[in-house]
């Protein structure tokens, strides 16, 4: 299941196919903005938690779905108007580091997420996690994403190096044209 690390690493690895180029903007400032806009959809244990002492309660809900990435994914592109230590990124790009913890759950969890919500009803969570399981669970159980992480970083690796290869002259379609010709996958 990932969890704050793994989501962070699927973000990361989403900026990179979305936006990839230096933006003028401080990199920590910008990995910042990152671990924040690739963990938003847990926002709703935050609720949970605060309400009723349950982090499950609302977990994997309508933050969880394709709206919630549209939506916010809007928002953060117009969030640097609010304070100039924000970021400037895209609309495609926030909705990209959001909606990769939605896929991130969807693929690497047992529990079903909300994607279609307005559409069809949330599936919550059921379970019950409070303040303890859960700070255990961000603290202590960020190992289990250990191979989220490598292969996050693994695929930035290569994402890179065809960039910034003769195949890919630094753009992010070359790229994704080099990269498919050497899978094979190429037109021909």
């Amino acid at each position: 299941m990932p969890l704050p690390l793994g989501h962070t690493a699927l973000g990361l690895a989403s900026y990179e196919v979305v936006a990839g180029e230096n933006t003028g903007t401080g990199r920590l400032k910008l990995f910042l903005w990152i671990v924040v806009l690739a963990n938003l959809p847990d926002l709703d244990m935050v609720v949970g938690l605060l309400i009723s002492g349950n982090g499950s309660q609302f977990h994997r809900g309508p933050t969880h779905s394709l709206i919630f990435a549209l939506v916010m994914g809007f928002l953060a592109s117009r969030t640097w108007r609010l304070n100039p230590i924000i970021p400037k990124i895209s609309f495609l790009t926030g909705f990209t580091i959001i909606f990769s913890h939605v896929m991130g759950d969807l693929f690497f969890t047992d529990s079903p997420v909300s994607i279609f919500w307005p559409l069809v009803p949330p599936n919550w969570s059921g379970s019950y996690s409070g303040w303890q399981d859960v700070i255990h669970s961000v603290l202590f159980k960020g190992l289990c994403d250990f191979g989220v992480i490598i292969g996050s970083v693994l695929f930035i690796s290569l994402i890179r190096m065809i960039r910034n290869s003769e195949f890919g002259q630094g753009s992010r379609l070359s790229s994704w044209t080099a990269l498919f010709s050497r899978l094979g996958l190429g037109t021909k």
